[in-house]
């Protein structure tokens, strides 16, 4: 993350929560950062926020389920301010969807936006594969993808998705010399997640996520998962018999 001139770290759903929690911190550290979500004055707000860090910030606002316009982006990016050196896709939503709100319609807007919205970006990032030698991409999906939870069927089936993709990738990528990782976090507190009517076990602030995460793109390790107590009970979840793990899942739904 070191070299002659400032990384360029592309973070998409920049505008709240973790990914404006990250761009702050990589601005802070003298990063280069370019900034995309849907909402223009969110990225702006952004800019005027680092006029006085160590790094910048440049607004490149961005709907992720638009594949042309995110390609665009992509091209508009590197052309203004060179190659992207790390790529932080963490663009998503949430959505409950217990059986009663179970519909095609729900399921498919989680699907755009969290699988194919980080598709979009992977995609357009790879079309220059052969140049990307010594870029990283993190892609952020969830601990919600390890296992089916009440009432996270479609949005634990979309960081799932996430997951086993990257898995996939991974191997491919590492011929090209890209190195792709996977960020999986527990409860962040966010403006999706202050919607929740459930306890969240182990809720941490988006800056403790940015941390977490800024701390993760120095390794080399494939995984990222936090808070460390929480990802340690749903890897145990993930272990567990079928005939131990839905009589717990059960008890959520109670």
């Amino acid at each position: 993350m070191t070299g002659s001139r400032p990384r360029v770290v592309w973070i998409t759903g920049a505008g709240k929560g973790i990914g404006r929690a990250l761009a702050l911190k990589c601005a802070e550290e003298g990063f280069t950062v370019v900034v995309s979500a849907r909402t223009a004055s969110d990225l702006a707000a952004l800019e005027t926020q680092a006029r006085n860090m160590r790094g910048t910030i440049h607004a490149f606002p961005l709907d992720i389920t638009d594949a042309l316009l995110v390609a665009a982006v992509v091209v508009d990016v590197e052309r203004t301010l060179g190659p992207i050196d790390l790529a932080v896709l963490n663009a998503g939503t949430h959505l409950p969807t217990p059986i009663v709100d179970f519909t095609p319609e729900t399921v498919r807007a989680l699907f755009e936006v969290n699988v194919m919205g980080t598709v979009n970006c992977l995609s357009a990032l790879f079309v220059k594969r052969e140049a990307r030698r010594g870029c990283r991409i993190a892609v952020v999906a969830s601990l919600a993808g390890y296992r089916g939870l009440p009432g996270a069927s479609a949005y634990g089936g979309t960081k799932a998705a996430l997951i086993n993709m990257c898995e996939a990738l991974k191997p491919e990528c590492e011929m090209f010399g890209i190195s792709l990782n996977v960020i999986n976090p527990g409860f962040v507190k966010t403006p999706l997640t202050e919607k929740n009517d459930f306890p969240m076990p182990f809720l941490i602030s988006a800056e403790a996520a940015a941390e977490r995460i800024f701390s993760s793109l120095e390794v080399t390790r494939f995984e990222t998962t936090f808070p460390t107590r929480f990802a340690l009970i749903i890897k145990m979840l993930r272990l567990l018999p079928d005939r131990l793990y839905f009589p717990i899942t059960r008890r959520i739904l109670r």
